[in-house]
């Protein structure tokens, strides 16, 4: 029974006919045993071996679990079957994918915050929803925005011009957690929605802002930035006072599927 495993166990990637018929093999074994709880059954190796499936106790529900990827190939597949206490079959439960055609290795994303101050509902994107005691919600507070936290939904473009096409919104929050320096902790997603791209990045990290450019990690995304990880570089690339800044995002991919 030790071939069932050898994809992981021994780093093995047969293509995807041969997994197949091995899938099919071990289903007339399991078969075998059910009906015939003391029979051997040969292996794909002609080689006798006392298989040991067991029911399960009554009223217990078995749920068996089985994926596969083939990465050479983009396909990946996976199925859940549930089993009664009698080994008798109840249903099952499949999924195929391909993988994406349109994956990419880099993208690079302008997001525009303007920040509520009291008087400008019609055009921020942004609002402080948390500050330290004594503090109000339409300015910053002054010792390093310590204790500041502000949700966003800004527009993003390709490009830095607030009035470009938007191709997306970006949506988060930024938490000023530092006492000493002007830092946030970042965590946002680009929900993208044009005519090249349809999907989601979720970004999170250190945001030391004085620096000129700041790393995050770029922990996953849906749509056509499916099961997409890896670093995005983020450089202030315009500011005017408390009220508006604007980002540039280069994210880099290193894992696409």
């Amino acid at each position: 029974m030790e071939k069932e495993n050898d994809k992981i166990c021994e780093a093995k990637n047969p293509p995807p006919n041969v997994s197949t018929n091995l899938a099919l093999h071990f289903l007339h074994e399991w078969r075998s045993v059910r009906h015939h709880p003391s029979k051997q059954v040969a292996n794909s190796d002609s080689q006798n071996v006392v298989l040991t499936w067991k029911k399960p106790q009554h009223g217990i529900v078995k749920l068996n679990i089985n994926a596969s990827i083939f990465i050479e190939q983009g396909l990946f597949g996976a199925c859940l079957v549930l089993c009664g206490g009698e080994g008798n079959f109840y249903c099952n439960k499949n999924h195929e994918g391909i993988r994406n055609n349109k994956a990419k290795r880099s993208q690079v994303l302008f997001f525009h915050d303007i920040i509520y101050n009291g008087s400008n509902a019609a055009n921020a994107t942004s609002a402080i929803v948390a500050a330290p005691e004594g503090a109000n919600l339409t300015k910053l507070a002054s010792q390093f925005h310590f204790g500041n936290i502000v949700v966003f939904d800004d527009p993003v473009t390709l490009d830095n011009n607030l009035h470009s096409n938007q191709v997306g919104r970006a949506q988060g929050s930024y938490i000023y957690d530092t006492k000493n320096t002007f830092t946030a902790w970042l965590g946002f997603t680009f929900v993208l929605n044009s005519t090249d791209h349809r999907g989601t990045i979720t970004l999170a990290g250190a945001d030391p802002t004085l620096k000129k450019t700041r790393d995050v990690s770029v922990i996953g995304g849906t749509g056509d930035f499916f099961m997409h990880r890896g670093i995005a570089t983020i450089m202030t690339d315009a500011f005017e006072g408390q009220v508006y800044f604007r980002l540039r995002v280069d994210v880099k991919f290193y894992e696409c599927w």
